[in-house]
């Protein structure tokens, strides 16, 4: 059976990390927060002043990951995703807000005026889309909006029944256990 790899990539504050643990609760994925995985394991070559940040060691994140992605059934979160193998994933979902909530949530985090400020031009010039749109094939990309509450829902719904369909077209020997099994318990009901 093939197990599912989806990223789920955007400027920071878009809400992939609500996104992310809320759809691996309901579909039984893992979810796997990039940056935490990063800190677990000082996965870092250096520190950067002006954004006030750790610099990412993109090699040796991949190779921490690399196990878990070859086993699939994985939900990856992060903000970049050029250096991931292009093999990982069968979706990758972008998330997007509107620049002024974008701007409140980033405040609120203490941003400095730069990395506030390159964050919210990220968003406007949809760098992190045409990155994804460059390192992944079209077919996998989906856009998604996350400005409003009600937006996770209908999110988490939408992609759920794309997991659903590639499930379905990627494991057919599953699908057919499935309907036979389905099948034997409705006849089996009716003489009960």
């Amino acid at each position: 059976m093939v197990l599912l790899n989806i990223l789920i990539t955007g400027t920071p504050g878009v809400g992939k990390t609500t996104l992310g643990k809320e759809l691996a609760s309901r579909s039984g994925l893992k979810y796997i927060n990039v940056g935490n995985v990063a800190q677990e394991g000082a996965l870092y070559n250096g520190y950067d002043e002006v954004y006030e940040c750790p610099i990412l060691d993109e090699e040796k994140v991949v190779d921490e990951l690399e196990n878990q992605m070859a086993e699939g059934g994985v939900i990856v979160d992060y903000r970049g995703c050029d250096f991931f193998p292009e093999r990982w994933f069968h979706a990758v979902f972008v998330l997007r807000t509107d620049n002024s909530i974008l701007f409140k949530r980033l405040e609120t985090r203490g941003y400095n005026e730069k990395k506030l400020g390159d964050n919210i031009e990220c968003e406007i010039f949809q760098v992190l889309y045409e990155e994804a749109m460059l390192s992944y094939k079209e077919d996998i990309m989906h856009q998604l909006p996350k400005n409003m509450p009600d937006e996770l829902e209908d999110n988490i719904n939408q992609i759920l029944r794309w997991t659903e369909q590639w499930v379905k077209a990627h494991n057919p020997c599953l699908v057919t256990w499935w309907c036979l099994f389905a099948h034997l318990v409705d006849t089996a009901s009716k003489y009960l």
